[in-house]
């Protein structure tokens, strides 16, 4: 009989090519606009440049995505909204 082992990272991001799926299609895109900036204006240097430039783009979302903090924003909403006061000085007279 065949044994079958339980799949248990079944949370974890898809990657392609060591990419998250966002990231993939950023890559992909670029490829393709260069690959059709090379059709249109063929020369040697546009060639190069292109080939440098895909190659730094995925190197650099690579190791973003190795480093997520990089690309840590602040949040702009607060998790929670309450009424209660922030101030510890009390206006009330006692």
């Amino acid at each position: 009989m065949k044994k079958y082992e339980v799949y248990k990272n079944i949370r974890k991001r898809a990657v392609v090519m060591g990419l998250p799926i966002s990231l993939f299609a950023l890559m992909m895109t670029a490829v393709i606009g260069s690959l059709l900036l090379i059709i249109f204006s063929f020369s040697f240097v546009v060639i190069i440049s292109a080939g440098i430039f895909n190659g730094t783009l995925y190197v650099a979302l690579t190791h973003f995505t190795k480093n997520t903090t990089l690309l840590h924003f602040k949040k702009v909403f607060p998790k929670s909204i309450s009424n209660k006061k922030l101030s510890h000085l009390f206006y009330e007279n006692h």
